[in-house]
């Protein structure tokens, strides 16, 4: 008899010991939350190297933008892999001991689903998710995934110091234009509040089916494209610690042109 109550004290003792691992893992889950390294107006001041790792990043999210180090490329960020679209319009995919001076993150969750019945140009398309969204001041990650008409996309060349201002850099930008091509735009939209460390409203990136092709989007024209959304109340604001992000003038926002 008493075996018989020690062996059913032990299945309970295991039962709820089983309970409270699965329930702390649950805690443990990545919430809807964007994460970000430095400010868009450092990238725009120059500020191109950054202290946080690509691996460090994929801690933060499956989902995102940004550029690497030096301004070696567009960062995409499609399903838990890093895409690095450079100048020569060659897409590689960077080790996790690459660093990047700005990038945001999410674990893309999606919230709600839009499929458009007609053919949309890239403002028509960003009206069309406007529309859709259910609060002005809240963040959403955009994923635009099936056929495009048209695709415009750009990349920068690789900085050397002293670097110039991201106004100087662009200059020199490589662009791609693609027709008839399947793909993803990855993107953002955030309130325009954030403008002293983000980009308000909207900034895509694309990387194509075969990912061989993609960039930061200039121009585009949907065909058949389903559009998910990621709703998210969060932000998780690190930043870097470096010489050149410490000593940079940030008094004044800018827009990423």
């Amino acid at each position: 008899m008493n075996s018989g109550l020690k062996l059913i004290g032990a299945i309970m003792l295991l039962l709820i010991s089983t309970s409270y691992s699965t329930n702390y893992s649950a805690a443990e889950e990545p919430q809807d939350s964007l994460f970000q390294t430095a400010i868009l107006q450092s990238l725009v001041e120059g500020v191109y190297d950054g202290d946080l790792t690509v691996g460090e990043l994929k801690e933060h999210g499956d989902f995102g933008v940004g550029t690497y180090n030096r301004l070696n490329g567009e960062m995409v960020v499609l399903d838990g892999v890093f895409y690095q679209v450079k100048s020569d319009g060659k897409i590689e995919i960077p080790d996790d001991s690459t660093k990047t001076p700005f990038a945001i993150v999410t674990f893309f969750d999606t919230n709600k689903t839009l499929k458009p019945r007609s053919k949309l140009s890239c403002e028509e398309l960003k009206s069309f998710i406007e529309n859709a969204l259910p609060a002005e001041n809240i963040f959403y990650a955009i994923k635009v995934s099936g056929s495009f008409e048209y695709m415009k996309t750009r990349s920068v060349p690789e900085q050397s110091a002293p670097y110039p201002p991201l106004s100087e850099a662009i200059k020199n930008e490589s662009k791609f234009e693609f027709k008839d091509i399947t793909g993803t735009i990855v993107g953002l939209w955030l309130p325009e509040y954030m403008g002293k460390i983000n980009q308000p409203g909207f900034h895509f990136h694309f990387i194509s089916d075969d990912k061989k092709s993609g960039g930061h989007v200039l121009d585009c024209k949907t065909d058949k494209v389903v559009i998910e959304i990621d709703y998210m109340r969060e932000l998780d604001l690190d930043l870097p610690d470096t010489q050149g992000f410490n000593n940079a003038e940030l008094t004044e926002p800018k827009k990423e042109n």
